[in-house]
C-alpha cells in the first residue's frame, strides 16, 4: 500500500457542525504517503483517536471516503481488515490494549505468532533497549503505564507495515525513554520503507516530521 487519503471525511458526530470545522483532515483532501514522516495534532475533542479508527477500520461513522491507495475501504469484508492489520498497518493504541493477564513478552508474542514476523532475540534486544529487559516475564497488570507502553511500541513492530500510526505514543514516558522509542520505531519503519504517523494532544516524539496535519 502506497497511500491512505481522506476525502472530504465527515465524523457523524460533527455533521450538524461542518461549517465550524477548521482541520486538515476533515472535510478536505489529506494523503499519507508511504515512507514518510507525519504529525496530527489535536486539541481534545477534534477526534483524534476517531481519526486513528477510522483507519484501521473499527469504525466506519462518516461520510465521505478513506481510501487505500485507489480502494474505498467501506466496502471492505472482515477477511480483508484481518489481512490489513496483519501486514499493511500496525497501530500503537492510545489506551495499549495489552492483555494485564499476560506477561510483557507474551503480549508481544501472541502478536507475533501471527506472521512470525520477529525472533526471540530481536523482541528481547528491544526490552534492552528500552530499559525493561528484566520485565519479560513480569505480568503487564502489576507494571506501570510508562512500562506497558514500552511494551505496547514493541508489540507493534512486530509485524510487516506500510504504515504505523503511534497514538499518544509517549504520553508517560520521560525525555530518555521516549527518545529511545523514537528511535527504534524509526529504525524499523525506515527498514520496512513504511510511512509513520504520530498523532499528540501536546507532548510527541522529537521527530523531523515532514508535514504536520491539524485536526
Amino acid at each position: 500500500m502506497e497511500t491512505i487519503k481522506f476525502s472530504y471525511v465527515i465524523p457523524q458526530v460533527f455533521a450538524q457542525r461542518v461549517n465550524e470545522l477548521d482541520s486538515d483532515i476533515w472535510n478536505t483532501d489529506a494523503t499519507f504517503e508511504k515512507g514518510h514522516l507525519y504529525l496530527v495534532e489535536a486539541d481534545s475533542g477534534k477526534g483524534k483517536s476517531t481519526f486513528c479508527s477510522y483507519v484501521v477500520g473499527y469504525r466506519h461513522d462518516y461520510s465521505g471516503s478513506v481510501t487505500f491507495d485507489n480502494d474505498n475501504t467501506k466496502e471492505y469484508q472482515v477477511k480483508e481488515w484481518v489481512d490489513m492489520r496483519q501486514h499493511h498497518i500496525s497501530h500503537l493504541f492510545q489506551e495499549l490494549r495489552l492483555f494485564p493477564e499476560l506477561t510483557a513478552f507474551e503480549n508481544v508474542e501472541i502478536k507475533n505468532k501471527l506472521t512470525g514476523f520477529k525472533s526471540r532475540d530481536q523482541i528481547v534486544k528491544w526490552f534492552d533497549m528500552l530499559g525493561i529487559a528484566d520485565k519479560l516475564d513480569a505480568k503487564i497488570g502489576r507494571m506501570s503505564f510508562g512500562q506497558q507502553q514500552r511494551v505496547a511500541l514493541i508489540r507493534s513492530l512486530v509485524q510487516p507495515f506500510d504504515f504505523i500510526f503511534a497514538d499518544e505514543p509517549i504520553s508517560h514516558l520521560d525525555d530518555t525513554n521516549s527518545a529511545i522509542m523514537a528511535e527504534i520505531m524509526m529504525t524499523e519503519a525506515k527498514a520496512q520503507g513504511a510511512g509513520v504517523i504520530v498523532t499528540s494532544i501536546g507532548k510527541h516524539m522529537d521527530l523531523d516530521y515532514e508535514k504536520t496535519f491539524k485536526l
